[in-house]
């Protein structure tokens, strides 16, 4: 965040001849985790006038409408404008976020601050549509380390023996950790070895954007082929880590290589959710990894389960998301 910010105020100087100062926000501690995971926040003074720093480091764009829902959830915390900052946008999502009325910067192309009378355009750049995200191999790295990870290296060979893939698999897993920033490769004696850069709190902060839902697919199977060779997951699992009531159906997941061995893959599926049927997850890595007593780990879970629509499931996932010890 602190280069947005680097570059916010230096945009702000060329443009307005002005200076803004930004200082940390005391409140952040006060709002939900999934807007604490996706942005950054600073409260600033720009010409005489309060405002709060929504900063989106984020790889992904997130959708305008979504941005303003966000907006006005932070402001039950915050008694004033709220500028959401973005290093890049498209001129798609720049339109889009005007006409949600949404004041942001773009440091270096675009300042658009209603309540200043401003609307300053000058040049987007043209970016992919398709957001990067991290392979299945470096996700489970990730994950590893967030949630049984020490204070020691990791090495490729070692990883590869916890998780299951190739050394080499390992090896480009690290690669994409350090072209994102995120943990730093070094020598360690003969082996190669990696250290993640921050605190968990920080790294899964950062990563977000680059981590998928671990869903690779979803069937919907008939109860009397009995499912229960699964990794609890879904809203099944949820239920498990917080008050969420249980729903009338159970979610099951397995890994591409265990759905195959469950001897259900050639079962009669239904076409949709119905009564009678369970949810059968496969993923993109073995639940089982990281599962605690048959529920599938919270962070795998929240990422499958993030965006949802149902305000009562993300209710539910902030709680389970605040019994994490970071």
């Amino acid at each position: 965040m602190e280069r947005e910010i680097k570059n916010l105020e230096a945009y702000i100087r060329a443009v307005l001849g002005v200076e803004i100062d930004s200082s940390s926000w005391t409140e952040e501690s006060n709002l939900p985790h999934f807007l604490k995971a996706a942005y950054g926040f600073r409260s600033a003074r720009l010409l005489g006038l309060q405002i709060l720093l929504m900063v989106d480091s984020g790889r992904a764009e997130q959708p305008p409408a979504v941005i303003r829902k966000h907006m006005d959830a932070v402001r039950d915390n915050w008694n004033g404008e709220v500028v959401y900052v973005r290093s890049r946008v498209t001129a798609f999502h720049r339109k889009r976020l005007i006409e949600q009325k949404v004041p942001f910067v773009v440091p270096g192309n675009q300042m658009y601050l209603p309540m200043l009378g401003m609307d300053l355009r000058e040049h987007f750049s043209r970016l992919r549509e398709e957001p990067e995200v991290f392979s299945p191999s470096t996700q489970t790295v990730v994950l590893f380390w967030l949630l049984r990870g020490s204070e020691e290296p990791l090495v490729p060979v070692r990883m590869a023996g916890e998780l299951g893939y190739s050394p080499m698999t390992m090896s480009r897993a690290f690669d994409e950790l350090g072209a994102a920033r995120l943990a730093e490769a070094s020598a360690c004696g003969k082996e190669r070895c990696l250290r993640f850069d921050g605190s968990r709190g920080e790294v899964w902060k950062r990563a977000q954007s680059l981590l998928r839902s671990p869903v690779l697919k979803r069937r919907f199977v008939h109860r009397r082929n009995r499912v229960s060779n699964g990794i609890q997951a879904g809203l099944s699992a949820l239920s498990r880590y917080s008050i969420l009531s249980p729903p009338s159906y159970e979610t099951f997941a397995f890994g591409r290589e265990d759905w195959k061995a469950s001897g259900l893959l050639d079962t009669e599926e239904m076409p949709d959710r119905n009564p009678e049927a369970d949810d059968v997850e496969v993923w993109i890595y073995p639940p089982s990894l990281f599962a605690e007593k048959g529920v599938v780990d919270r962070l795998s879970l929240y990422l499958s389960l993030r965006g949802s629509p149902d305000e009562r499931v993300e209710v539910a996932l902030e709680e389970m998301m605040r019994g994490l010890p970071w």
